[in-house]
């Protein structure tokens, strides 16, 4: 029997098979598909055209300000600014009203005026056999080729730098969907500053990937989406062809947002991330980097470094080396099979 694929991302070995067989090569791609890759990027002489396209399937609170912050985030790790954008807005029949269409349109508008971007185009449609709307953001932006950041430019002896803390997007997302259940769990200041995880510390990392670049030499970026900070760092290895030297101890992780993943029964590491910023620095840029955001009001930490070698995640634990663990499907997914939003 065929098994059943679950809720998340794909696998990465059936991504990576997918893209095997797929047309991905161009004589103007000079970044196409692949894991731990955040956007496209095309080359148009002596700019580039980055590109972006992704889904928000989980968060139904405010589900306009995510589609936006989270496509921006992966603009953010190329070093570029996002200027223009399109949405394909899929909404449920039998519950879909022009007051609950203009609540998400008018959430999409003022994101995108908030961060300098134009809408240009799109596509809305009610649709049957969803239960909530499905929005998938298309975002483009422009940048000097000289200027363009990826994974490729990495070396051995780079700093590896995570911003904020961990999960903060998964701590927005399950106070907004789930505040019911949490309810039993935090008091309704903690409930409070859950929801607004959403703004304070923010799921957007455009100030993050700005401040770091205009700082010192970074040498790759990457944005913790599903699969959180563990899988990210897997996909950093895979996109950079490195292997990451990791003390996961180091990963800050709030203690509100501990509380809600032990609520849940998650590992922090392994739930959905957004919000937080992973970094490859120069060496000699690292402290400059540091300071740069902590001026900015951004916490950071050094979690590693970047080694030659194969592309994996290693943790040292004394005289120990072990793999740290990769996770293929994201945490949250199994709170939206065992628990009723609401």
């Amino acid at each position: 029997m065929t098994a059943i694929l679950p809720v998340g991302k794909l696998p990465h070995e059936l991504l990576e098979r997918i893209l095997r067989s797929a047309p991905t090569e161009g004589p103007r791609v000079l970044l196409g598909p692949g894991v731990g890759l955040d956007s496209a990027v095309l080359d148009f002489g002596e700019n580039c055209l980055v590109v972006k396209t992704e889904p928000i399937t989980f968060a139904s609170d405010n589900i306009g300000w995510y589609a936006v912050q989270i496509a921006v985030n992966d603009i953010a790790t190329s070093g570029a600014l996002p200027s223009w954008a399109m949405f394909t807005l899929l909404l449920p029949e039998g519950s879909t009203t022009e007051a609950s269409l203009l609540t998400i349109t008018d959430q999409l508008s003022n994101a995108c005026r908030s961060s300098g971007i134009t809408i240009i185009g799109g596509h809305t449609e009610i649709s049957h056999s969803l239960d909530r709307p499905i929005i998938v953001t298309t975002l483009l932006a422009e940048i000097a080729k000289d200027r363009l950041i990826t994974p490729d430019q990495t070396r051995p002896g780079d700093a590896l730098i995570v911003t904020k803390g961990v999960p903060i997007e998964a701590t927005a997302l399950l106070a907004r969907e789930f505040p019911g259940f949490l309810q039993k769990h935090l008091t309704m200041e903690e409930l409070k500053a859950a929801q607004n995880y959403l703004l304070d510390p923010g799921i957007s990392v455009l100030k993050d990937a700005q401040t770091a670049i205009q700082a010192g030499k970074v040498t790759a970026m990457h944005d913790p989406t599903e699969g959180g900070v563990a899988t990210a760092l897997w996909e950093l290895a895979q996109a950079s062809q490195k292997t990451l030297l990791v003390n996961p101890d180091l990963i800050p992780i709030s203690a509100l947002s501990a509380k809600i993943c032990r609520a849940f029964g998650l590992n922090p590491l392994g739930t959905i991330a957004s919000g937080s910023l992973l970094l490859c620095v120069d060496p000699l840029s690292k402290a400059a980097v540091l300071s740069a955001l902590q001026f900015a009001g951004v916490d950071a930490a050094e979690i590693g470094t970047v080694e030659a070698g194969e592309p994996e995640v290693l943790v040292l634990h004394g005289d120990q080396i072990d793999r740290l663990p990769r996770f293929d499907r994201d945490e949250i997914g199994r709170v939206y099979e065992e628990f009723t939003p609401g």
